[in-house]
């Protein structure tokens, strides 16, 4: 069975216009996949910073953990295991200032795990989660996507590549201040369009 693991991340809300997006992205999958188990994570909900205490939880044994580790590292866990379970991430992104908003930001670092998701070798870092494919949702008001503007869109491509995720698609509804009718427009053909 096909797993697809949504992240959604503005702080919008059901108005946002990437969490349209991403209903939009799962809707097609599911054409395709009728039976696929959907798991969902709205990162605007709250997602742990990682800091000193996150990075002495995940990286002591199980076995030696406090207590406070143990519950640290079980939430830490449990998003890096939606992730190596899923066979299709759908993923919000929208365009803060620039850039990814800081709750993706977290997630990614949750994700972004040596032993985990990544190991380093003699030749360079060698991704582990592969095998697997991530459709983005890009929506801004006034960024165009791949601009020398978007800070964000190739630094999650960079991320998912070096976790192993190198099918990566992106479906766009940027410059919506110019023409949101427009934008939408074009991410609703690039949906239609994705082999899904």
């Amino acid at each position: 069975m096909t797993t697809i693991l949504r992240i959604d991340s503005s702080i919008k809300g059901e108005a946002a216009v990437s969490r349209r997006l991403t209903q939009r992205i799962l809707d097609r999958l599911l054409e395709t996949h009728p039976d696929a188990k959907v798991v969902s994570r709205d990162l605007a909900q709250g997602i742990r910073q990682i800091d000193g205490s996150w990075l002495g939880s995940v990286f002591t044994a199980p076995e030696q953990r406090t207590a406070d580790q143990q519950e640290i590292a079980r939430d830490a866990d449990a998003v890096m295991a939606e992730v190596k379970e899923a066979d299709i991430l759908v993923i919000a992104l929208p365009v803060y200032n620039f850039a990814a908003p800081a709750q993706l930001k977290s997630w990614v670092d949750h994700i972004a795990r040596r032993g985990e998701s990544f190991v380093y070798t003699e030749t360079g870092p060698v991704g582990l989660l592969t095998g697997k494919r991530a459709i983005v949702a890009f929506t801004s008001d006034g960024t165009p996507l791949g601009s020398e503007l978007d800070h964000a869109s190739g630094w999650l491509r960079q991320v998912l590549g070096f976790v192993g995720i190198t099918d990566v698609d992106f479906v766009a509804a940027d410059r919506m201040v110019f023409g949101a009718d427009e934008a939408m427009a074009r991410a609703e053909a690039a949906v239609a369009a994705l082999a899904a």
